[in-house]
């Protein structure tokens, strides 16, 4: 699936999540609470990495880790729609600046 047809996924899931919070919240999250999110996913990853390492014990690990992963993503794809970000672009422009300094400081 290319990164467009995946933003757009994520943006049908996060209209449905706007639904389910105006309808328990009386409003939908703002930019911000959606980047609140984020973090606390962050938090639950981080654990998760650190159960790969052997510091923590999680039941399931194995079948959490991809399910946080995919939680990172949905926000950061979310993210990027709701600022008006072309991620792909983004992402092609930062992994070229990285190269490239990589390459100067050698």
């Amino acid at each position: 699936m290319e990164l467009t047809a995946l933003a757009d996924r994520a943006m049908d899931i996060r209209a449905a999540f706007a639904h389910h919070e105006t309808a328990v919240g009386g409003r939908p999250w703002t930019r911000e609470e959606v980047m609140q999110g984020l973090v606390g996913d962050i938090g639950d990853l981080m654990k998760l990495v650190m159960a790969k390492s052997g510091i923590r014990t999680v039941e399931g690990l194995d079948h959490k880790l991809p399910h946080e992963l995919a939680d990172c993503l949905w926000s950061i794809l979310v993210l990027a729609r709701l600022y008006d970000v072309d991620l792909e672009k983004a992402f092609l422009q930062t992994m070229q600046d990285i190269e490239s300094k990589l390459k100067r400081d050698v």
